[in-house]
């Protein structure tokens, strides 16, 4: 890969786990490392960073939005793409996450659109939260999002790491830094290559109603 082409990149990598010292901040460190000696610039961030209080639209209508909220839309803006390293409860997403998501998907425009994802989870059980990254895709390509198609799942997380906080088995470590050098490759062609116009559209009802509707046209690039 030409690492000059993406230093132009700027990735925003966060665990979306509260908990300190998660294996999914130890998978978020990885692929910061990861995306890092492909050239790309990353903006760490760690959960506690955007943590909110529950989605309450009286509170949007009658304060700010919430700091880590605030923050989040900034850095998702500054960002050509984003890696959320994401825990599996209960067969799904975290709570907060969503939360999180809900609360980012109130902005205009939408932070979301054209923004692309990479999904990757660790988990000490075999399926290694798969299951909660195929939920976690569902509102973010509803919101716009280019969710790259291959996710990472590391199983059994918590015997995978090695004394330098990589991933001990070669086939593992060989997978993980293909799929990030791919989702940089895509992302960097989207970045710096024609595009045609684009339009995100979300539609709510039977309408069409302009009080659910939305409709955000995308830029045409440089």
């Amino acid at each position: 890969m030409d690492t000059d082409r993406l230093h132009r990149l700027r990735v925003l990598v966060f665990g979306a786990s509260l908990r300190e010292e998660s294996l999914n901040d130890r998978l978020a460190s990885l692929a910061t490392r990861a995306v890092e000696r492909k050239g790309a610039v990353v903006d760490r961030g760690r959960m506690r960073d955007f943590d909110a209080p529950s989605y309450d639209e009286d509170l949007e209508t009658r304060e700010a939005y919430p700091r880590g909220v605030e923050d989040f839309r900034r850095r998702l803006v500054e960002a050509d793409a984003f890696v959320v390293c994401a825990p599996e409860y209960n067969a799904s997403m975290p709570g907060a996450l969503k939360n999180l998501v809900d609360w980012a998907s109130r902005f205009r425009p939408q932070p979301f659109r054209r923004k692309h994802a990479l999904l990757m989870s660790a988990s000490p059980s075999m399926v290694g939260g798969n299951r909660g990254l195929w939920a976690l895709r569902v509102p973010l390509e509803h919101l716009g999002a280019n969710v790259y198609p291959d996710m990472f799942s590391l199983a059994r997380a918590h015997e995978a790491f090695d004394a330098r906080g990589e991933i001990a088995n070669d086939v593992l470590r060989e997978r993980f830094e293909d799929t990030v050098t791919c989702f940089l490759e895509l992302v960097e062609a989207a970045k710096h290559y024609p595009a045609i116009r684009t339009r995100w559209v979300e539609f709510l009802g039977e309408g069409p109603d302009a009080v659910i509707d939305r409709v955000e046209e995308a830029e045409q690039p440089a």
